[in-house]
């Protein structure tokens, strides 16, 4: 595994880990319907997360590819709700996050053959 693998598959897990922790606290805040979603949310980021260890341990590059622009997908759509409620942080850290993830995507590619 490469430096920029290694780089980018850690800052899609660290991405899918923080998703995953803003699914969990939204679910054991909400009530009624809002949990029902919320749970819904913590049933997708679970397995984003696990998803996300897998280029950890096989070293795929097209796995890793995936679930990159996967995370940078879920990131993007985190900061634009975070616009929509006209919440700073929740729309900064995301974006960040996903643009963090856009260049280690970048970073990865631009060493393939």
């Amino acid at each position: 595994m490469t430096l920029p693998f290694i780089f980018c598959a850690l800052v899609t897990l660290i991405s899918a880990i923080i998703s995953l922790g803003f699914s969990l606290a939204a679910a054991l805040g909400a009530i009624g319907n809002a949990r029902t979603m919320a749970l819904y949310a913590c049933a997708r980021s679970v397995a984003l997360a696990i998803a996300s260890v897998i280029p950890l341990l096989t070293g795929s590059t097209e796995w890793l590819l995936a679930m990159a622009w996967s995370m940078i997908i879920v990131q993007g759509c985190d900061a634009l709700v975070g616009l929509t409620i006209h919440d700073r942080m929740k729309t900064l850290g995301p974006a960040g996050t996903a643009l963090l993830n856009l260049v280690a995507v970048i970073w990865l590619m631009h060493g393939l053959p």
